[in-house]
């Protein structure tokens, strides 16, 4: 995270926060268009102010909090655009399993793989903590089974819905499973989550108050920039996956490729800078926090709204969620990664966007 100036503020990422809003103000809904691309440029811009005003919080923090308020903050976005989407769109059941199951695999493979290649580009091998990885599967594979798996195979109502009680206790678990992770991340074994290797040893000049207060105000004016894009783009959106023939399906790939985008290029600079730990704080930590945040906020909404949910995957689905589940425990069971490991990930990545293209 050296890259991110800490004695001043610069000049982009403050007005780009504020465009991002006015942009939307003055839009609105876009269709596909000129306006669609100029609010997409925008978009893309706000994802490297947040970017930015991130790295400033987590050089003023520390490890493991500062990648911990990103994951929060983006998690925040993620539910906030998905409620909105339901409330103000076309209904569509399966949109949080969408979202959530892309948001797992886009990060457990297309993030962790572009991460592990660049780091060992760089550096050839890139060390992290197992025991930290292994804390985040441990609750991530519990929650996406019980999100995504659990309601095809329940028997009292027809798959892929939960009855409102179920609904409520997973909802419940995962809230329950993300406090618990949360505790051990931040105090009782922190040292899980601190970088190991060179990128350890190196030292950073810490922003000063001031510089890391207005960065916080700053992401949260950029992270909703984005989420108001986003929803301005959503017409955009629909018309292009319908132009293409695409399924419906890949609405909420893309939800979760704009959502996870500012971790994304925190993750990847700091695998660039032999920090690979800081990446998996970032990805998996995304992850986790999606499901242990998003389904409890999504589903009080549902229960108000009197919309159901559809969160059951299909079995093909559910036998690749597995095998990338398998291949995250061998990766990152040594401590140690390599080129292989990253190719192996990306091929998964690019399975599972395949699939989403053709079932």
């Amino acid at each position: 995270m050296a890259g991110a100036p800490t004695d001043r503020i610069p000049l982009h990422t403050i007005i780009l926060p504020v465009l991002g809003v006015l942009a939307w103000l003055a839009v609105g809904k876009a269709g596909l268009g000129l306006a669609a691309a100029l609010l997409g440029v925008v978009l893309l811009g706000n994802v490297l102010a947040a970017v930015h005003h991130a790295e400033v919080i987590a050089l003023r923090v520390g490890e493991p909090y500062g990648t911990l308020i990103l994951a929060l903050a983006v998690t925040v976005i993620e539910a906030g655009l998905i409620i909105s989407l339901m409330l103000g769109g076309d209904p569509n059941p399966g949109l949080m399993r969408d979202s959530v199951h892309a948001a797992v695999m886009l990060v457990l493979h297309g993030l962790a793989g572009a991460c592990i290649v660049v780091g060992a580009w760089r550096h050839r091998d890139s060390e992290f903590r197992v025991d930290g990885a292994n804390s985040f599967l441990a609750v991530l594979i519990p929650m996406a089974t019980l999100v995504l798996v659990l309601p095809n195979h329940v028997l009292s109502t027809p798959g892929p819905y939960l009855s409102a009680g179920q609904l409520v206790f997973v909802s419940l678990a995962c809230l329950a499973l993300y406090g618990a992770f949360l505790f051990i991340q931040t105090n009782w074994h922190r040292d899980y989550f601190l970088p190991v290797g060179d990128g350890a040893a190196a030292t950073h000049a810490v922003p000063a108050g001031r510089i890391a207060a207005a960065s916080a105000g700053l992401l949260v004016v950029a992270l909703t920039s984005v989420v108001l894009l986003a929803k301005a783009l959503a017409p955009a959106l629909e018309e292009g996956v319908a132009a293409v023939g695409a399924p419906m399906t890949v609405v909420g790939v893309i939800v979760a490729a704009i959502v996870l985008m500012p971790e994304s290029a925190a993750a990847i600079r700091a695998a660039a800078r032999n920090r690979l730990q800081s990446s998996i704080n970032l990805a998996l930590g995304s992850a986790v926090a999606c499901i242990g945040l998003t389904v409890p906020a999504v589903a009080v909404v549902s229960f108000m709204i009197g919309q159901p949910l559809a969160l059951g995957i299909s079995a093909g689905q559910t036998t690749l969620l597995a095998l990338s589940f398998a291949v995250a425990i061998i990766t990152y069971g040594t401590g140690r990664t390599n080129l292989l490991c990253g190719i192996v990930h990306l091929v998964l990545a690019a399975t599972y966007v395949f699939t989403v293209f053709s079932p």
